[in-house]
């Protein structure tokens, strides 16, 4: 039908994940330089951001295909053991391939006679030794109960086996009664037994059948859940597309900051720290600008501090050389002192000489004629245009950015058209039209099953009755046997009771001898069918043999080498087997992984030529980002730097600077000598001449703090500038030579080597795209193989045959005939102890002479015996 061959294609369109192979870009001649930096620019692309696709709808299937039979499972386990006893052989795999092999040749019966025949002919008759032994000893009991029924009819007529009516006195009578009576009661209770437990199989298969519609209807209606929910798992599949999709038009969208990020970040490692080397020179020349004019004013603080420092203390040294000078000074007492002051007068002078330091306003002019130019604002342009990288990036790619859309739109169509392509929807429901019909033709089934399921349900109800009736019997015999036995009556005054329990044993007798037969002939056959089933069938079926058999390469036919391809597709060279797909079925797994349908249709090749387009690649293989109008640094940046170099802070003579400043400003401590000269003036006698000591003293610190102190602080302040333009001052040449070659280099590697950077970062901003897409494909395949068309239906089919052929039927059919076989066996011993214990319940026509009999009336007591009784009085 076409519905079928459609069934099968429905999911050809899907994807299966495949390897985007991409072309390694080639690498242009970079200088040693470049090349150096491009291998520290080497790392591994972006992560990919993970998709949410969501879930595939999921069809819910109703079918539960286990069974647990519950109490009856001992039976069927006592009967599979009793198989196991009688085949104990594995299955014969090898023996069975061998002998399909032969009869799909065309081999003719005579053609059996061939050695390798009959060697196969001897390993059959081998395994079914068991089954061939078991079926000749009930075929001689079928042959051999008739026969001895008869020949025991026939003998009894002639007085024998047990037919003369005469019973011999025996010592151990009561004994022998006792031992036949239990021997038949446990007999019969087996029988019982045997009968209870045919009766449940029967049973049970009845009470199944009613279970075997609802496996049908579930399994139908499994189908159909099938066949409906899967149209709209591929609509599903398809239309999540567009997610993978507009992550990709999002990422082309943002193009500029992705990927004129990643060349941004990539050149910055070598362009960024020369621009920072700039911008700190330019922050060096502000520095040295107001370092310049600190040692200005610094130098022209301490030249007329200086000065006047001179002045006051040759006046305060004057005036104290002519208080020193005063007649009290001449006292014998008085004059060491005033010798000892006036030996350091010379102290009070200046020591540093800052008039003959050389004046810095030539640097300083420099400078400021530089710092007319603001080289911080033409770096902050660099920096600026540098920046400008990922809008140059997106302003040169919007003609490729608007065709990679362009195609990405094409992609979604060929999709859907391929989708589209197959009917699946009109073939599944052909699908579910054919379900919906199968249904009702089995439906329609179920009258006549449920007939034959009476019938079969009385023929073997009508079967146990025959058993039934002898047990009746026999147990209507034991009854009346049992309480009608009288010890005091001899043999030929029993009861009436009594000989009707004899008489009811003997009925036994007869019925067992005309049914036990029939009995044995269903046992048999039964036997033989449903022990080689359950051996040959449901077992290998249950451990999943069966499959290996069917999958066995060239089984069929000697070019054909596996089976179900070849049933399904036609071509039997796919490595498809039932075994694996009943396990993908089993796991739930979808049908286009089941029946490796990618075999049939290569939907890689579709998915590389659509999802995985390599024009895709190629398109931004050619993508050229031109970054020649980026300038790190403008002409007058250069000329700013040059000229810094040359402004003359480096032949500023910095070490007479420090040499100066090093000097102390006065030749002594003024304030020590202060101290110095009160302490003299204590020593001396109270009058003028200590009070005048003391205020020289005393104008001495006021010289410090007026001269001192500000000539000190105006000297830390040019120590510290002389010591920072000393730094600046450093290697100055060289410094801005190597910032310049810095930018220089920079400027190189993005004018005349970015183009490699560029082909770099394109290619892991291609795989990043490429990455959405790979997760589309791998989510497609990945929900091809689990979640569509999920073919656990096929499965539960498999199964549910296998419940109600092997569970349902088959082990009730064989603990049926387990049961009965066991009765049609007891029936023997049966036979036996029923004529054995009616001799002892039946009226004999003539007896022994009792001898321990209370009665010696032999005529009214004993009119038949044979002789007379031994009375004592005799």
């Amino acid at each position: 039908m076409p519905w079928t061959r459609w069934l099968l294609l429905l999911l050809c369109w899907g994807a299966t994940s495949g390897q985007y192979q991409q072309r390694q870009p080639e690498v242009d001649d970079l200088s040693p330089a470049v090349v150096r930096a491009d291998s520290r620019r080497q790392r591994s692309p972006p992560p990919v951001e993970p998709l949410d696709f969501g879930f595939v709808p999921a069809a819910v299937y109703d079918t539960h295909a286990y069974y647990e039979p519950g109490a009856i499972g001992i039976l069927f386990h006592m009967v599979h053991a009793f198989l196991y006893v009688i085949q104990p052989n594995s299955f014969p795999q090898d023996l069975i391939v061998k002998v399909i092999q032969q009869n799909m040749g065309g081999i003719k019966l005579e053609e059996w006679r061939k050695p390798e025949n009959v060697v196969l002919l001897l390993q059959g008759v081998y395994y079914e030794a068991g089954f061939l032994v078991c079926a000749s000893i009930g075929i001689i009991f079928m042959v051999i109960v008739p026969v001895l029924g008869m020949c025991f009819c026939v003998c009894r007529c002639c007085e024998n086996c047990g037919g003369e009516m005469h019973q011999r006195q025996r010592k151990n009578a009561d004994c022998q009664r006792g031992f036949f009576t239990a021997s038949l009661v446990a007999t019969t209770i087996f029988i019982i037994l045997g009968v209870l437990i045919a009766y449940a199989a029967n049973h049970n298969i009845s009470s199944h059948i009613k279970s075997t519609r609802r496996f049908i209807n579930t399994n139908m209606r499994d189908l159909r859940t099938f066949a409906n929910n899967t149209p709209a798992q591929i609509e599903y599949l398809t239309a999540q597309y567009t997610t993978a999709k507009n992550k990709v038009l999002s990422e082309l969208d943002n193009i500029g900051p992705l990927l004129g990020g990643r060349i941004h970040s990539q050149l910055e490692k070598e362009v960024v720290p020369s621009l920072d080397t700039a911008l700190r020179m330019a922050g060096a020349m502000r520095e040295t600008k107001e370092a310049l004019e600190s040692v200005s004013s610094s130098l022209q603080i301490l030249q007329e501090g200086t000065e006047k420092l001179k002045d006051s203390l040759s006046g305060e040294r004057a005036s104290l050389s002519n208080t020193l000078s005063d007649p009290a000074c001449t006292n014998g007492a008085v004059s060491p002192s005033c010798n000892a002051i006036r030996s350091t007068l010379f102290q009070l002078g200046i020591n540093a000489d800052f008039s003959k330091l050389p004046d810095v306003n030539f640097a300083l002019a420099n400078v400021h004629t530089l710092l007319k130019t603001d080289l911080s604002n033409i770096v902050q342009k660099g920096y600026s245009s540098f920046n400008d990288t990922p809008t140059l990036v997106k302003e040169q790619t919007k003609n490729i950015v608007s065709g990679v859309k362009g195609m990405l739109d094409k992609i979604g169509f060929e999709i859907n058209g391929f989708a589209k392509m197959f009917p699946v929807e009109a073939s599944l429901a052909n699908f579910t039209i054919f379900l919906n019909n199968e249904q009702k033709r089995i439906e329609s089934y179920y009258p006549q099953l449920d007939q034959m399921d009476f019938y079969r349900w009385i023929g073997c109800v009508a079967v146990l009755c025959m058993v039934v009736l002898i047990m009746a019997f026999n147990v209507l015999g034991l009854m009346c046997g049992t309480c009608g036995y009288d010890k005091q009556a001899t043999p030929t005054t029993r009861g009436c009771l009594s000989n009707t329990g004899g008489n009811l044993l003997l009925a036994g007798v007869s019925f067992s001898f005309i049914f036990a037969w029939m009995l044995m002939a269903i046992v048999t056959t039964l036997f033989v069918a449903g022990g080689n089933l359950e051996k040959l069938m449901c077992e290998p079926l249950a451990n999943r043999q069966l499959f290996k058999i069917i999958d066995t390469p060239f089984l069929v036919h000697p070019t054909k080498k596996n089976f179900l391809p070849g049933m399904l597709f036609q071509n039997p060279n796919i490595d498809l087997t039932l075994g694996s797909m009943y396990r993908e079925c089993f796991e739930n797994n979808g049908l286009y992984h089941a029946l490796q349908l990618e075999t049939m249709f290569n939907i890689n090749s579709f998915l590389n030529r659509t999802v995985y387009n390599k024009d895709l690649a190629k398109v931004f293989e050619g993508v050229q980002v031109d970054l020649q109008d980026i300038t790190l640094l403008e002409q007058a940046g250069r000329d700013n730097l040059i000229n810094f170099a040359n402004s003359g802070i480096g032949l500023i003579d910095y070490e007479a600077y420090l040499a100066e400043v090093n000097k102390g400003v006065t030749l002594v401590d003024l304030l020590t000598f202060s101290t110095d000269l009160e302490a003299q003036a204590d020593q001396l006698p109270r009058g003028a001449l200590e009070n005048a000591l003391k205020g020289h003293a005393s104008s001495i610190r006021q010289i410090h703090r007026e001269h001192v102190v500000p000539i000190d602080q105006a000297m830390s302040t040019l120590t510290q500038s002389i010591k920072l333009l000393q730094r600046t001052s450093s290697d100055l040449p060289v410094k801005v030579t190597n910032i310049l070659s810095a930018i220089d280099a920079s400027e190189y590697l993005i004018t005349n080597n970015a183009s490699h950077v560029v082909k770099q970062e394109t290619k892991g901003y291609v795989q990043s795209l490429v990455g959405y897409f790979k997760q589309y494909t791998d989510w497609v395949q990945n929900s091809l193989t689990a979640e569509v068309a999920q073919c656990k239906p096929i499965s539960n089919i498999v199964d549910s045959m296998e419940i109600v052929g092997c569970s349902f039927v088959l082990d009730s059919v064989n603990t049926f005939w387990f049961g009965l076989g066991g009765c049609s066996i007891l029936l023997i011993p049966s036979i036996i102890f029923s004529i054995k214990l009616a001799k002892y319940y039946r009226r004999m026509d003539t007896e022994d002479v009792f001898e321990d009999s209370p009665y010696c009336d032999t005529m009214t007591r004993f009119p038949r015996a044979s002789a007379p009784p031994s009375c004592p009085d005799w």
